[in-house]
């Protein structure tokens, strides 16, 4: 008898995942996406305190090493926009992972830089990374939390990474530089960056995108992408021209020129890269106003009282990055502990403007810091105050993303990170500006050193608090509460 064949037995199907399997999948994809934006954020404050020790050994004039920071800014702000809209094109998650891997490779050209020509390259190609990866940041993390209660903790989880990751960048980059070397704030990335490449191929959900034939303005892009990078580099230039010259007028200029030539062609094409629809929703113009004003008026806070601390006080790199450490800790106690419950509770704009309040009662103390300043009794309680970043960031960013559909989110997300840089360019052009004018006029007229930096850090710390002023003024008038399903 021929032999039978056995019977054929099929699989069974696969089981759908468990609602615990499904929230450990969505943590597990915001630990990466959190990574990702603590990367960026580090990398941004890192070397503010290996500044001197990158001089020393690569041979740059004072003027050119202003391009280790500028470079890196100009790129990520310029980028970011067109980066959140082509990941709404072709796929966020293949864009993040896009984006951490140049960022990757480029810390990794950074770290062996041996001329000022190499480094300023590679902080270049740093923030094109930054740019691609974190514009979608926030457009992966509202689809994948829906859910209000949760969407609001994984926000301040996201949030706190960005408030206080300058904070920790600057401890770190002060015990690196002074434990090993400047080199190894740049090394720091590669296991970080492979880290997060590894966990995220598994972990971010694939979604297919519009398709580039849904909005590849190549023209737009162009214009936008000329438009910011003029823009920010005619900012970050003022200090050096001073704001009446021909070259930063003429810039401003140019900037405005081809970023009105953006919003035209945007309102014309069939098929623009940023449609203006997301501007009818005043939540997203409004959240995006006041985040530009509070970056501003903030990173007077970062830069300034680090230049107190080493110029007035005379710390080192190490010691001024631990001085700023209990402001990440507010910052990150605030965020992670209360502010979800906070913002369910008695809603978004009201846990804003508490925060905002804070802040202007922190900048306003710095205001009267004396020259001769006690950390514990000066110093210490503004950097507590910096709790209110806590409470301001994630309520912010809730406001800005929930006027934005899902088929905008990707654009919503890099929108919000570029008024973001737009205000950091601003905050270190207008208040640097202002409170080196300051310390020049008060040398001029016979007071000492310390007594005239801590003049001009005055202006800047009080210029600060008048910008958070009209952030909360227009936070009361043009944000509402974001709806609950």
């Amino acid at each position: 008898m021929p032999a039978t064949a056995a019977p054929a037995t099929t699989a069974p199907p696969a089981a759908p995942p468990t609602p615990a399997g499904r929230l450990r999948s969505r943590w597990t994809a915001l630990a990466v996406l959190s990574t990702g934006m603590l990367m960026t954020v580090l990398d941004g404050s890192i070397v503010t305190v290996a500044m001197p020790a990158i001089q020393n050994d690569l041979g740059f004039t004072p003027a050119g090493l202003s391009w280790v920071v500028n470079a890196y800014l100009i790129a990520f702000g310029s980028f970011l926009l067109l980066a959140g809209r082509l990941g709404d094109l072709i796929g966020r998650k293949r864009m993040f992972l896009a984006g951490t891997t140049v960022f990757t490779a480029a810390s990794l050209l950074a770290g062996f830089a041996a001329s000022p020509g190499m480094l300023i390259a590679a902080r270049f190609l740093q923030g094109v990374g930054s740019a691609m990866a974190s514009a979608v940041s926030l457009g992966i993390l509202v689809t994948l939390f829906t859910e209000p209660r949760e969407r609001a903790r994984a926000i301040a989880v996201f949030s706190f990474t960005g408030a206080a990751g300058a904070s920790l960048g600057q401890v770190l980059g002060g015990v690196l530089t002074d434990a090993l070397d400047w080199h190894w704030i740049f090394f720091i990335n590669l296991p970080i960056g492979a880290a997060a490449l590894a966990l995220a191929l598994p972990a971010l959900p694939v979604v297919r995108g519009l398709g580039l034939r849904a909005g590849a303005d190549v023209l737009g892009a162009v214009l936008v992408t000329s438009g910011l990078m003029t823009g920010i580099y005619a900012v970050v230039e003022i200090e050096a021209y001073g704001w009446t010259s021909a070259r930063t007028l003429g810039l401003g200029a140019l900037s405005a020129a081809l970023l009105a030539g953006f919003v035209v062609r945007q309102a014309r094409t069939a098929n623009p890269l940023m449609p203006l629809r997301i501007f009818r929703s005043r939540t997203v113009t409004g959240a995006n106003l006041v985040q530009m004003l509070m970056v501003a008026a903030l990173f007077s806070f970062q830069i300034l009282v680090a230049l107190h601390l080493q110029r007035v006080q005379g710390y080192g790199a190490a010691e001024t990055g631990l001085a700023m450490l209990p402001a990440a800790l507010a910052i990150g106690a605030v965020s992670l502990g209360v502010s979800a419950r906070l913002n369910a509770r008695f809603g978004e704009r009201a846990v804003l403007l508490a925060g905002l309040a804070l802040l202007v009662v922190g900048l306003g103390l710095l205001t009267r810091l004396p020259v001769d300043a006690d950390y514990v009794t000066d110093l210490l309680p503004v950097m507590l105050l910096a709790s209110g970043f806590g409470l301001a960031l994630p309520a912010l960013t809730t406001l800005g993303m929930s006027g934005a559909g899902e088929e905008d989110a990707g654009l919503a997300s890099g929108l919000f990170n570029t008024t973001q840089q737009i205000g950091m360019a601003l905050g270190v052009a207008v208040l640097s500006t202002l409170a080196a004018s300051r310390t020049e006029a008060l040398t001029a007229a016979g007071h000492g050193a310390a007594e005239a930096l801590t003049g001009g850090y005055h202006l800047g710390f009080g210029v600060g608090a008048a910008l958070l002023l009209v952030a909360t003024a227009l936070a009361a008038t043009l944000l509402r509460t974001a709806r609950r399903p």
